[in-house]
């Protein structure tokens, strides 16, 4: 592997190289350490491991070799070109977890307290719609939602609350794709010392970086393109706040048991190294499918942020390399999306995204069955919404299953 001082100026370099250490055996990559345990070689060193006074392992909850290659490649990733404000290169730490949603409750559950409330918007991942409306309140800690594009009702919102404590953003958004203004919203929230933290699953570090806007946290959803084949489910919290991390943000972790293992931890190291051509394939048939579905005849409408006609357009060119892999599109109704969902020959019928394959999904029946239908309608989810993660197959393919799908 490249030296630590060999810098590395490339992005796809950085995912192939970063967070590897030379395995003692030498190993060319690192393997999978299914051990749930890790010896001491004396009471001393075992009482200094648990004191922190000396690293090394204890306990694959605690940690592991395959997730600490897994956690420092994403670390690299998300921080690669963005300087601290001090000028020097930022220094993150990621803990790598179970599922996203283990992710999002440390995260919550490691900077909120009870009385304290999040500011976010709507058009949230279902599930982290959920766990902030069915859950959170249960603990004392309260959702305001509203449409954080307007940063004028956000300024509003935080002034007329005090007990507000973290924005939340997502962006793009799940599944109408909206777009929030990352340095905009991270600015007000600075005025008035709030946490921000992002869920940068559908960008990934590759197409964007918030990190470079003064945020607090960046929240991955692994599953999805970081792994890129739909074979692991995981997720990661990334934060700039070492001491916070490495104390209060990690205990939390640890005791909430939403722990990775270590060969999703693997399968996620190898996904990872292709993510730059991946996604430059990805977001390329991605344009291409929201042209097509955006000219045919049985389409309403396309979300996606690459199009002039998304509301979001200039705010994705702000931030993102490119408008991504995501898009949905709108049918006339409930029946005319299930029928296009049930015509797919090749294109894949399944939840999540990010796999190498396309895959479409019906949020109303599917990711969103459990958001209320007004509340759904309310934020564009409606009964003839598509969501549709854009795979690398060839383009042609994906098109002309599309359009005998649509017909």
């Amino acid at each position: 592997m490249a030296s630590k001082k060999f810098p590395l100026s490339g992005f796809g370099s950085v995912a192939i190289h970063s967070g590897h250490t030379p395995d003692g055996n030498y190993a060319h990559l690192t393997p999978i350490y299914a051990s749930s345990t890790y010896l001491f070689d004396n009471a001393d060193q075992g009482m200094q491991r648990f004191k922190g006074e000396e690293k090394g392992y204890i306990y694959s909850r605690w940690g592991n070799p395959t997730m600490t290659e897994a956690e420092e490649k994403i670390s690299a990733l998300e921080g690669f070109g963005v300087a601290a404000e001090n000028t020097e290169p930022i220094k993150l730490k990621t803990i790598l977890h179970a599922s996203g949603m283990a992710a999002l409750s440390t995260l919550l559950l490691g900077t909120l307290k009870s009385g304290d409330k999040i500011l976010t918007h709507f058009s949230l991942y279902g599930g982290s719609q959920e766990l902030m409306e069915n859950i959170l309140p249960g603990l004392g800690i309260e959702a305001i939602i509203i449409d954080l594009r307007d940063l004028n009702a956000a300024e509003a919102a935080i002034k007329k609350d005090t007990t507000i404590k973290m924005v939340y953003l997502e962006t793009p958004a799940n599944p109408t794709i909206q777009c929030v203004d990352l340095e905009a919203l991270t600015r007000l929230a600075k005025v008035h010392n709030l946490i921000v933290a992002v869920d940068n699953t559908f960008a990934t570090p590759y197409l964007q970086q918030p990190f470079k806007y003064g945020v607090d946290y960046v929240f991955h959803s692994t599953t999805k393109f970081l792994n890129g084949h739909g074979t692991a489910i995981g997720g990661a919290l990334v934060g700039k706040d070492i001491e916070h991390m490495e104390h209060r943000i990690t205990k939390v972790h640890r005791l909430l048991g939403g722990n990775a293992n270590p060969f999703d931890a693997f399968l996620l190291v190898q996904g990872m190294k292709t993510l730059e051509v991946r996604m430059d394939r990805h977001c390329s048939n991605a344009l291409k499918v929201a042209t097509f579905l955006s000219n045919h005849v049985s389409v309403k409408k396309v979300n996606y942020l690459g199009l002039d006609s998304h509301p979001d357009h200039l705010t994705s060119l702000k931030q993102m390399k490119h408008p991504g892999a995501m898009l949905s599109f709108e049918l006339k109704g409930m029946q005319a999306a299930k029928d296009c969902i049930d015509n797919l020959q090749m294109c894949v019928r399944a939840v999540s995204l990010g796999t190498c394959d396309t895959l479409l999904s019906h949020p109303a029946s599917m990711t969103h069955f459990g958001v209320p239908k007004e509340k759904r309608e309310k934020y564009g989810i409606t009964d003839g919404l598509i969501r549709m993660s854009v795979g690398i197959e060839n383009v042609e393919d994906i098109l002309n299953d599309l359009d005998q799908a649509l017909r």
